[in-house]
């Protein structure tokens, strides 16, 4: 890394027209020659006409050098002896934006169509010089590199400005949503030791106002959406506030200047980022025990940049409908990759996301299998409520289609196997022509449930190329569904503190049940959870994962990163799998190599008998029950297994008219009730190695905002088990 202290030029300054700025910037350095205090310049307008004033600025010394630290590529034309680099070369995450720029320029990169104001932008123009003006406009604000600032806001383009502005300035941005609980922010803040706040919108600003400012250090605050005029500003007592627009022309005022010093040959001496400096901090979602602040490097996500596109060959024009909260690692990384080819990305949310499914058609949508399930649940609620000859034949096509493609994997070879053993070749060529001659009698069948069914259910889904699955298990059902009706899913795997990407499952080999092959440069070996050995293909253990994309620690916190992370290098993540044994023939011959997740070490339970059991299969088998909404499998410590179910109660309701429980007038009793999800879980759990015991019925679902779901969309089982624990001694007394 090249080292070297820089200042800024006099001319920087000129153009700001604001009280607080200058005060902070005073607060900073020393005013010298006139003996003139902080105090006396408060309330000062500043304007480039007022040659007086223009003087007084010039009159401004450092007591401390600034430092100036920028991302090689990106700001390629202030530095004299950086040339021209390739994708290989790029040293910092925002030197892709140069790129893109040159080669996709007046390409629409974002629509952001539901903030106030609507937003498009292009690669070039817009995107690019949005970035560069936003982080000199942190410099303007006294901002330097390795200070850590908190991102505390949801999905928009302003947010992708703003994480790529904090880091083009060397700046370690500290990221996380508005839907996180106010303790929650507090702690990251002050944990992370950030030192500004960039927020979401004042309403955000207001609740932050009352419960966070108030006990952090803030040196200013940047408002990304919405009007100043919002704010509660008595509740921060003169803290410096800038809206987004202000700080855009701060940095466009003084990146006009360093561009007419430089083309005078007057450049100003700079670092450069280098590909080991922290670009962000992303505290885990906290599933049991506290967040810890993982620390990703420019090198950790450049990885997932470069490799990517093994796992999604984007091409430029390719529409992307993002919807995953940024700060969460798998949406993050995805973005920065996507917009290396070109793409438009639109922006949507939760209640948006069925209709702009139907009104943009995107290529590809990248999300967490809550999303698909929910998607399968919408066309089956379709289905259902079609009239009673549709829907005989749409099932009746479904699960024809279903066969067919039960049949196309056994002859080509991507049917998993555990166990090493050959079967012998006539064995294997009987299978092989048993698969093809069954496929090609429903072929014609398949081929008429596209035209009938699947068609209409593509018109409104779009997802023409593939929906790309991360951050949680994908329920096999789901899986299969999509395969039938031709709506390629592809699972994928990793974690926050992996960048997130270890394994996915690639367009030409898309094995189900498994999460892929590893990206290129990453190592994934199975180890026994006692003794540390290494344990063959095929056979169950922990995961642990060693590459470029491993994080460089967690962040002061020593002795946690030493038992993450070993001397050799190994991620240990916690998570239980195999790796499908290599077959040169048969039905598993394209499987070899690629790895199989049974559930996290940490969620197993250990029964009273000594059993081990792993909740993800059974809940996984259990949610096939359009009964059952959510549920949580208990029982550690205890003879037999029990559950937490939060029930949908429309279709308990529907089912229970259907079978005559029930009258039309009737309401459905809570002892009913418990019956019939009983018998639909026994019935679905009936192929698993453990069966579920007594049921708790639950009226709240885990959500956000009850602290029971994490922000990426999976269940807190600590705090379900501390919310319920009374009911669930009580289960167990029976």
């Amino acid at each position: 890394m090249q080292m070297a202290i820089g200042f800024h030029p006099k001319p920087v300054f000129f153009g700001i027209d604001r009280p607080q700025t200058f005060a902070l910037l005073c607060s900073r350095r020393r005013i010298s020659g006139s003996g003139v205090s902080r105090r006396r310049f408060k309330g000062l307008r500043l304007r480039p006409s007022r040659v007086p004033e223009v003087r007084v600025l010039c009159s401004l010394e450092l007591e401390h050098p600034v430092r100036r630290r920028c991302s090689p590529f990106l700001e390629s034309a202030l530095l004299p002896s950086v040339n021209n680099l390739t994708l290989d070369e790029w040293k910092a995450v925002p030197d892709i934006w140069k790129t893109t720029a040159e080669k996709y320029g007046d390409r629409v990169a974002l629509v952001d169509p539901y903030h106030e104001p609507p937003s498009k932008l292009t690669y070039k123009e817009q995107l690019e010089q949005e970035i560069l003006n936003f982080a000199e406009g942190l410099r303007v604000l006294g901002v330097i590199p390795d200070e850590k600032l908190a991102l505390f806001a949801d999905n928009s383009c302003r947010w992708l400005i703003a994480d790529q502005g904090i880091m083009a300035t060397g700046a370690i941005n500290v990221v996380r949503g508005i839907r996180s609980s106010d303790d929650e922010l507090l702690q990251i803040y002050n944990h992370s030791e950030s030192v500004a706040l960039v927020v979401d919108s004042p309403q955000f600003f207001n609740r932050l106002a009352e419960s966070l400012i108030p006990r952090a250090d803030v040196r200013f605050v940047v408002l990304l959406w919405g009007e100043k005029s919002c704010l509660n500003s008595k509740a921060v007592k003169g803290m410096p506030l800038y809206d987004y627009r202000e700080v855009i022309e701060l940095g466009r005022e003084s990146h006009h200047t360093l561009l007419q010093s430089c083309k005078r040959g007057e450049y100003q001496e700079s670092e450069t980022i280098g590909p080991g400096d922290v670009a962000t901090l992303m505290y885990t979602s906290g599933t049991s025990g506290t967040p810890k602040g993982v620390m990703l490097t420019h090198q950790n996500l450049l990885h997932q940049i470069r490799n990517m596109w093994d796992i999604v060959p984007a091409e430029a024009g390719d529409r992307f409908l993002s919807m995953l909260p940024p700060w969460h690692a798998y949406e993050r990384a995805c973005e920065y990759f996507i917009f290396t080819y070109g793409i438009e990305q639109v922006y949507t949310n939760v209640q948006n996301l069925k209709d702009d499914l139907k009104q943009y058609q995107p290529h590809y949508l990248i999300s967490v299998p809550l999303v698909y399930e929910t998607l399968y649940r919408s066309i089956q609620k379709q289905i259902s409520s079609s009239s009673a000859a549709r829907k005989l034949v749409a099932l009746a096509l479904i699960n024809i289609s279903l066969l067919y493609m039960e049949a196309k994997r056994v002859y080509e070879g991507r049917v998993l196997a555990e166990k090493h053993g050959q079967r012998s070749s006539i064995i294997i060529l009987i299978d092989w022509l048993l698969g093809r001659i069954v496929a090609a009698l429903l072929w014609p069948l398949h081929n008429l449930g596209v035209k009938l069914v699947y068609s209409k259910i593509h018109s409104s889904i779009g997802i023409s190329k593939a929906g790309i699955s991360g951050g949680g298990s994908l329920p096999t059902n789901i899986d299969r569904f999509f395969e039938a009706i031709s709506v390629k899913v592809q699972n994928g795997y990793g974690l926050t503190e992996t960048s997130p990407v270890v394994a996915a499952r690639r367009p030409n080999c898309n094995v189900l049940g498994t999460v892929g092959h590893p990206l290129k440069h990453t190592e994934i070996k199975i180890v026994d959870a006692e003794t540390g050995n290494i344990l063959p293909y095929g056979s169950k253990g922990i995961v642990k994962i060693r590459g470029p994309q491993v994080m460089k620690g967690y962040y002061k916190n020593p002795s946690a990163t030493s038992e993450a992370i070993d001397v050799e290098g190994w991620f240990n993540t916690g998570d239980i799998g195999w790796i499908v044994p290599k077959h040169s023939m048969g039905q598993s011959r394209q499987c070899g190599g690629m790895l199989v997740l049974e559930g996290r070490a940490k969620d197993t339970i250990v029964l009273s008998t000594g059993e081990n059991v792993e909740p993800a299969e059974l809940e996984a088998a259990a949610m096939r029950s359009n009964l059952i909404q959510q549920i949580v499998v208990i029982g550690q410590d205890q003879r037999r297994l029990g559950a937490l179910i939060v029930p949908n109660k429309d279709e308990l309701l529907a089912k229970a008219k259907m079978l005559s429980i029930i009258d039309e007038t009737s309401e459905l009793s809570k002892e009913k009730m418990m019956s019939l999800l009983y018998n639909d879980v026994k019935t679905w759990t009936a192929g698993c190695s453990f069966q579920i015991g007594p049921i708790l019925i639950l009226d709240e679902p885990f959500t956000i905002d009850n602290g029971l779901m994490t922000a990426t969309m999976k269940v807190r089982r600590d705090k379900v088990a501390a919310k319920y624990s009374e009911q669930i001694t009580n289960l167990y007394k029976w």
